[in-house]
């Protein structure tokens, strides 16, 4: 694999509710087109996610099927909403196991062959934080859930439940800034021996795929944990990776983390963790936040996973207008890092998919950003965005009182005799700058220069070069990608 990878995510039930009515049928993984593989092959996708393949119980689908505050946000995307479209979460796992509906995990077995036959591998869902009302350690291991009181049930009842079988009561998995997620129990991990179990579950995922998305990895971090539910607990990412990788040594791990914690479970062993803090400052405008943020050292933005949207965020051409979309892609995905895609992000899809529904509605796809991702996905075919070295290039005021240049990013990539330079203006007006030449690039000013972004022939301003500064004018959502040949 690449050292900056292309991961496409794809939200498998809604995809396949999509292709049973193609096929008149009920569709399963096995119905994965090879067409559609080609596609991503050829894309230069290096990674496929798999959404919410795991079997999800009847309780759980009960409590989604009828919770207010979940039907409104479903109605909302679905005015035709049906009983059947909601499947229950997919975080809410009932058992590790593929669920039979989509096809179970033979199918599974014989779609990552033919992702493999084509250099893609394949990642799956861990959730390390909580199980589904359907699993069956409620029955048999009661211990390794996190218990509560009929004081605790009384003082915060989106918190705790009782269980159908013998009346205890258990707590509901949780981020400790939000209420408990009803369709879910909560893990204990101060027991010693529910950490063991959930190792051998992750083993035994591993076993079936190349990679594991790990749902809030940050909450089992032993301070989270303590934090929340005021018990402590031994460190599980650190033992549990170490063995993964033993056994299989080129396992992907990637974390959704939020807090700024992506370091704690970088040194934990993880190969790449969620850049919110990037998408947060883009979204918000915040341009000196986000030069700021890629100042890193770049072996630690290599292990970023960098993103516009994902079943999360809200869908990236509903938030950003297509001139802020444009500079955000480009500073998004030609930085270093995991690339990270989401299904109907390059046809413009504006409404998000919960992942307790299994339909999305129709929606047209749009030219224009079809185009933009047509053009991002063709670079990254190329190896210089893959591996080669990028540096990030200072920019400062092209005269003291223009303040526009915070509003410029400027990057470039080395790979052999190869230099690509890129430059976005953030902003939806002009911006000047003076981007700062180092000297190991100043003796290339005179040679051929084409921008790769528009496919036209670049002048390069030689004598601005020669001074170690480049004084430049840029439209409002420039974007410029040239290469040196």
């Amino acid at each position: 694999m690449s050292r900056h990878p292309v991961l496409h995510q794809l939200n498998t039930r809604v995809y396949l509710t999509e292709r049973g009515r193609e096929l008149g049928r009920r569709a399963t993984i096995a119905d994965l087109p090879d067409a559609l593989l080609d596609q991503y092959a050829a894309s230069g996708i290096d990674i496929l996610w798999l959404l919410s393949v795991w079997r999800t119980g009847e309780k759980s689908r009960r409590i989604s099927r009828t919770n207010d505050e979940w039907l409104a946000e479903f109605r909302h995307t679905l005015p035709d909403l049906q009983a059947d479209d909601i499947a229950g979460s997919g975080f809410a796992i009932g058992e590790y196991r593929v669920a039979d509906e989509l096809g179970g995990p033979e199918e599974l077995a014989e779609v990552r062959r033919r992702l493999a036959e084509r250099g893609i591998r394949l990642m799956l869902d861990f959730v390390p934080n909580h199980m589904g009302l359907d699993h069956h350690w409620l029955d048999t291991h009661p211990e390794f859930f996190v218990r509560g009181t009929s004081q605790k049930l009384h003082d915060e009842p989106r918190n705790y439940f009782t269980h159908d079988s013998g009346g205890q009561i258990f707590a509901h998995g949780r981020d400790p800034y939000f209420p408990g997620w009803p369709d879910t129990v909560q893990l204990d991990y101060s027991n010693a021996a529910l950490q063991e179990r959930m190792r051998a579950e992750l083993m035994s995922i591993a076993a079936q795929c190349d990679g594991v998305r790990c749902d809030m990895a940050m909450l089992i971090d032993p301070s989270i944990f303590e934090r929340t539910w005021g018990r402590p607990m031994s460190d599980f990412w650190t033992p549990a990776i170490r063995a993964v990788k033993t056994a299989y040594p080129d396992f992907v791990f990637m974390a959704e983390v939020y807090w700024d914690m992506e370091s704690q479970l970088h040194a934990a062993g993880f190969d790449f963790c969620y850049d919110k803090r990037l998408y947060d400052r883009l979204r918000d405008r915040e341009f000196a936040g986000v030069r700021g943020h890629l100042r890193a050292e770049v072996t630690y933005q290599s292990r970023l996973a960098r993103f516009l949207e994902n079943h999360d965020e809200p869908r990236v051409a509903d938030t950003f207008p297509l001139a802020r979309h444009i500079p955000a892609a480009a500073v998004t995905f030609l930085s270093p890092g995991l690339r990270f895609f989401h299904e109907g992000q390059a046809q413009g899809r504006r409404t998000r998919i919960s992942p307790h529904l299994v339909r999305a509605p129709h929606e047209s796809e749009d030219p224009a950003t079809q185009a933009l991702y047509s053009k991002l996905l063709g670079l990254l075919r190329d190896p210089i965005f893959r591996s080669g070295e990028w540096e990030l290039l200072e920019v400062s005021r092209a005269w003291e009182e223009n303040w526009s240049s915070d509003c410029l990013l400027a990057w470039h990539w080395r790979l052999a005799d190869r230099v690509v330079l890129c430059i976005a203006n953030l902003a939806d007006h002009d911006a000047q700058g003076k981007i700062h030449i180092p000297a190991m690039l100043q003796s290339l000013a005179s040679r051929q220069w084409k921008n790769i972004w528009t496919g036209d022939h670049f002048n390069m301003p030689v004598n601005d070069w020669h001074q170690g500064f480049w004084t430049l004018f840029a439209q409002p959502s420039q974007v410029f990608v040239v290469e040196c040949r």
